[in-house]
């Protein structure tokens, strides 16, 4: 198989992949993103290692089913590809639509969207019935759930071959139908929208809105702490594609929002969000 995008998500599909026993090619177009996406999943491994979770050798055994690529090529000898590229559905049905001129007839293609139309992904293909969304979540090595997302077109043996995939992977899974957003992040992102609006209407301090849905509503991590996690400008995205998709208002994203993600102040991963990360 092949996972196109060495990202955060990429890096930890490949690496459940890997563990679960398949040969894995990652791909990116970046070998600077490969090396560093490479030495993440080492790193993670090593950690079970040390906590006795797996030896040294099992360790060895999955780092040698991971194969890095920058050459799109090389999906032509795969049974399966996971894009988990950036979430932008033009750049996406470009990559599914040169992917489908090189790879076998039998080969399905998932996507890891988080929000965006399969449908409309797989009608750019010759092969819309093998299109299909499998959606991680993040952390990937940890969380259990995959949103199994079938198309309009996606037939019941495209569905059932990654239904049993997931469960080679460890994974609960979930079916879903094309909606926007889906379940996860239709229910998700207005609550962090709203999270947002009451920062913004200054109801209260960040920390102090967290720390209510933390001890009031236990929740393992406050709204504002986890849109920080998973990246301000992807938490933008999806509530655009929510408030587009669907056309209510309740969807529509918080202006502060919008002003981070202009400002740069993309959460984790750029240093800023609703919190400072060293």
């Amino acid at each position: 198989m092949m996972v196109v995008g060495a990202g955060q998500m990429g890096a930890g599909i490949a690496q459940v992949c890997a563990q679960a026993g398949f040969e894995v090619i990652l791909h990116d177009v970046s070998s600077d993103i490969l090396e560093e996406s490479l030495n993440q999943i080492s790193n993670r491994l090593a950690k079970s290692v040390t906590r006795d979770r797996m030896t040294k050798q099992e360790m060895g055994i999955i780092l040698s089913r991971l194969k890095p690529s920058t050459n799109l090529a090389e999906s032509a000898t795969c049974d399966l590809i996971i894009e988990a590229i950036v979430e932008v559905l033009s750049v996406k049905k470009d990559l599914l639509k040169r992917l489908d001129e090189i790879i076998p007839t039998h080969t399905i293609l998932a996507s890891n969207t988080s929000s965006l139309s399969i449908t409309e992904m797989a009608a750019v293909t010759n092969r819309p019935e093998k299109v299909i969304g499998m959606h991680f979540m993040n952390p990937v090595p940890i969380m259990k759930l995959v949103e199994i997302i079938r198309g309009l077109q996606t037939s019941d043996h495209t569905y059932d071959m990654i239904h049993s995939l997931a469960g080679q992977l460890g994974k609960t899974t979930v079916e879903v139908n094309d909606f926007p957003g889906f379940v996860s992040n239709r229910i998700l992102m207005p609550m962090i929208n709203e999270a947002i609006y009451t920062v913004y209407e200054g109801v209260a301090a960040p920390e102090d809105i967290d720390t209510v849905m933390k001890l009031g509503m236990n929740q393992p991590m406050g709204p504002l702490t986890l849109a920080d996690f998973i990246g301000l400008d992807t938490c933008l995205s999806i509530m655009e594609v929510l408030h587009e998709g669907f056309g209510d208002s309740k969807y529509r994203p918080c202006p502060l929002l919008k002003q981070y993600v202009k400002a740069g102040w993309l959460g984790k991963k750029s240093g800023r969000g609703f919190f400072e990360y060293k």
